[in-house]
């Protein structure tokens, strides 16, 4: 697989993950505190940033070589 692709799925999984945590914790299903509700915002910030690097390297690695 390539290297962009793994980043792309990592990046939407921490994505996912930081969409369904808070819905659980404001569901009551998982007890909201300060240590969760930090590691649902930082996966959420980090599954951006991974999912964009993913995307710069996979279409880079789809070009040609430069002259």
């Amino acid at each position: 697989m390539d290297r962009g692709v793994r980043l792309i799925t990592i990046g939407f999984v921490l994505l996912v993950l930081g969409w369904i945590l808070p819905i659980l914790m404001m569901l009551r299903i998982m007890a909201p505190n300060m240590g969760l509700s930090f590691f649902s915002f930082s996966s959420s910030v980090m599954g951006l940033v991974l999912g964009l690097v993913g995307i710069a390297q996979h279409s880079r690695s789809g070009r040609g070589p430069t002259p």
